[in-house]
């Protein structure tokens, strides 16, 4: 059978891993004689990477930031997500259309209907085939990440915005229990992966 092209997103507050398990599935398609691309939300294109920098950077209420991130959702679609996966290439996006639910949506606010109706409008129907949410306590991961010389505006968030995040994460997993898995970031790296590689492994059969 020809290979056809796989979209994979990976969620969760900061702390819960996501770049190195990432990396480490990529390596393991990569074995596998796929071709992958990995990219990331907001960015992945150098119109999003601006919007990501006033996003993260620059003061703004909750509906700019979420109207910016679907901007620079919709070029990243056009020209990095929609290209690859007609060439049937594997995508693994740090962060999607969930983040925007858990961010903008639980943590700032912003109400649904109107984050589904930038959804519908930016993406159609495309979404990811697989999104597994790395879930993890904001105190963990907050203690995991460390320390920031300098902070952007979601990093200065308190816990109680982290929590907020968390639980829309939670919601959206089970909104679309066909498409999220939730796998738990507070054990150690070796079981995370092999929990990952058997969620992926059902995906690709």
């Amino acid at each position: 059978m020809q290979p056809t092209g796989v979209f994979i997103s990976f969620e969760g507050i900061d702390g819960a891993g996501k770049s190195s398990h990432i990396q480490a599935l990529s390596e393991a398609f990569r074995q596998q004689g796929r071709e992958v691309v990995q990219t990331r939300e907001p960015g992945g294109t150098a119109l999003a990477e601006k919007l990501r920098d006033m996003v993260l950077h620059q003061p703004m209420d909750a509906l700019t930031e979420a109207l910016l991130i679907f901007a620079a959702r919709r070029d990243h679609l056009q020209t990095v997500i929609q290209p690859a996966l007609d060439a049937n290439r594997v995508v693994l996006c740090d962060r999607f259309t969930d983040a925007t639910f858990a961010y903008q949506g639980a943590g700032r606010g912003v109400a649904h209907d109107k984050l589904a109706t930038l959804e519908r409008w930016v993406q159609g129907n495309l979404q990811p085939d697989l999104t597994i949410i790395f879930d993890l306590p904001p105190a963990v991961g907050r203690a995991r990440a460390g320390s920031i010389k300098t902070p952007d505006r979601f990093e200065q968030e308190n816990e109680a915005f982290f929590g907020r995040v968390r639980d829309g994460y939670l919601q959206r997993a089970r909104e679309a229990p066909q498409r999220v898995r939730v796998v738990d970031a507070s054990h150690s790296i070796g079981e995370v992966q092999t929990a990952l590689a058997l969620i992926v492994e059902d995906l690709c059969r």
